[in-house]
């Protein structure tokens, strides 16, 4: 929770710009929760003596209704979970509140969860003996957004700041209420390239996951979000221009970053696809790999986003990479931009997986992706 509130400060956000969640009560010694057991069931604990009723929320499930003890814990036991990570919070009498004995989280401006990490089969996000690369944050003052900000750079291992060698950049952008910290806190994307580049299937890259609001003011409760369309179509504008005019001449000064275009990718999920789309497909000069996974707040108008977009961009693009799973309330709208985008001559897949809008799909989605950026082109 420290964290979700130094974020709003870092950001410039005013307290009013985020739903605390409700301060849980005191628990005491000898609660513990999670507890993942040795055939993969968890059980999660919540001390509330007073409370009438206590729900389990789990991402992809229905509520499930946890059970008082004698001393005032409610409990509950899932079935063997699937490997994976699961964020999950408790509602105690229709109040949404944090696991407290939790301290893994999911990072989010509006709705801040917790999580746990059920880990086997050699999962592509779970950590393994594989030499590790290395997470950078860095803080800056947008002059374009106008407020201070932070963005986080993963270097692969036996990265040399001395050394002549330059490495390709992958963009990777977060989705709505995320913060720049949400594709490493629940994403795991720099365990997910390690692994990939230990197992010699993913090449040695940076990646770059910066903060995606042009409009901070999109995140406030009180707000429409992405349904506004003046303030959505200002967020993408000025997100696009602070990542090139600021974010990315920083990292080329700063890390030995490749400056060619057919070096450089862009991707992200869900508003994150959405601007990876709007910022790459205009900038085609700029980037050579674009993904976008389960994209949603480009709006209607197609023709507008993309004033210009024609056949010739096969041309530049060396990748167009766009998934949906097949539960997600995008996943029509991710078809008609596929349509759109072929009406126009632009090569484009969509790869359709299983899963509904959530982290489990787009981590599967960047360990699908990784491996194909920055292959040498076949002719």
């Amino acid at each position: 929770m420290q964290r979700i509130l130094a974020a709003l400060v870092v950001f410039g956000f005013t307290s009013a710009f985020a739903q605390q969640p409700a301060p849980p009560p005191v628990q005491p010694p000898g609660v513990i929760s999670p507890e993942i057991h040795s055939d993969r069931r968890v059980t999660f604990r919540f001390h509330a003596p007073a409370a009438k009723e206590v729900m389990l929320a789990r991402t992809g499930v229905n509520r499930a209704a946890m059970q008082k003890g004698a001393d005032g814990t409610w409990t509950l036991t899932t079935e063997a979970l699937a490997p994976d990570v699961y964020s999950y919070r408790f509602v105690v009498d229709g109040v949404s509140v944090m696991d407290p004995m939790n301290s893994e989280i999911v990072p989010n401006l509006l709705n801040p969860q917790s999580f746990v990490h059920v880990p086997g089969d050699n999962m592509p996000w779970d950590v393994a003996n594989v030499p590790r690369g290395t997470l950078h944050r860095h803080f800056y003052r947008s002059g374009i957004v106008g407020d201070d900000r932070d963005y986080y750079v993963y270097t692969p291992p036996g990265y040399d700041p001395t050394a002549k060698k330059t490495y390709p950049v992958f963009y990777l952008l977060h989705g709505f209420s995320d913060d720049a910290s949400g594709w490493t806190a629940v994403g795991r994307a720099h365990v997910i390239l390690d692994n990939l580049i230990a197992q010699g299937k993913a090449q040695p890259m940076l990646i770059v996951m910066t903060l995606g609001y042009g409009a901070p003011e999109i995140v406030s409760p009180a707000a429409q979000g992405l349904r506004d369309p003046n303030v959505r179509q200002r967020s993408f504008e000025r997100f696009r221009d602070s990542l090139l005019q600021e974010v990315i001449p920083r990292v080329e000064k700063e890390y030995r970053a490749s400056k060619d275009r057919t070096a450089r990718a862009i991707g992200g999920l869900s508003m994150g696809g959405a601007e990876s789309l709007y910022v790459g497909l205009n900038a085609t000069d700029r980037f050579a790999y674009i993904g976008a996974f389960s994209s949603g707040g480009l709006g209607n108008d197609m023709t507008a986003q993309f004033p210009k977009l024609g056949a010739s961009v096969n041309d530049d693009l060396r990748l167009l990479y766009i998934s949906c799973g097949t539960e997600d309330r995008l996943i029509d709208a991710n078809r008609k931009f596929v349509e759109f985008f072929k009406s126009k001559g632009v090569n484009a897949t969509l790869r359709e997986t299983g899963g509904a809008h959530t982290w489990m799909v787009w981590r599967r989605n960047l360990a699908d992706f990784l491996p194909l950026l920055f292959q040498k082109k076949t002719s």
